[in-house]
């Protein structure tokens, strides 16, 4: 016999409230933790409800947070923090609006810094191909833009 914690519809809220007011949560995620936490469609469809009227749970808002923070932590470009979105089932809409968190120049500045760290790790490989591929990869990993990235390769001579 399986012991698994039942809740309440009260007792889940409350723990909900806790799991969102702890950082930023998509619905997604919530809806992942209410459906380990074994709750019924109907509980788990009333407490998400709970949490939207009681602006626990903000999608627009936590798509603004994730985009700030994957940009200056992980120094993702937009094409991966777009996926990364997706991959949430944030709207297009609210993607939108979470990348104009992102400043133009910042974007930019950290984009170079990067390429310059990334340079300086691969000083010693000596193939150009094989330099300029290990840095485009790395570039591409990160969620920047082929256009950025392919200008930036196509500058490395030595």
């Amino acid at each position: 016999m399986s012991t698994h914690k039942t809740y309440t519809v009260a007792e889940a809220t409350k723990r909900m409230e806790r799991y969102c007011a702890y950082q930023e949560r998509c619905h997604k995620e919530v809806h992942q933790k209410l459906y380990e936490m074994r709750m019924i469609p109907a509980a788990a469809d009333q407490i998400i409800d709970h949490l939207l009227r009681h602006n626990f749970l903000n999608e627009t808002r936590f798509a603004q947070a994730f985009a700030r923070g994957k940009f200056r932590t992980k120094k993702w470009g937009r094409n991966r923090i777009v996926n990364e979105l997706k991959l949430r089932d944030i709207s297009k809409y609210n993607i939108q609006i979470a990348l104009k968190e992102i400043p133009d120049a910042e974007y930019y500045t950290t984009f170079e810094t990067l390429v310059e760290k990334r340079l300086q790790q691969l000083a010693s490989e000596k193939n150009i191909q094989k330099k300029r591929k290990k840095l485009a990869d790395y570039l591409f990993y990160r969620g920047w833009e082929p256009e950025l990235v392919y200008s930036k390769v196509n500058e490395i001579s030595k």
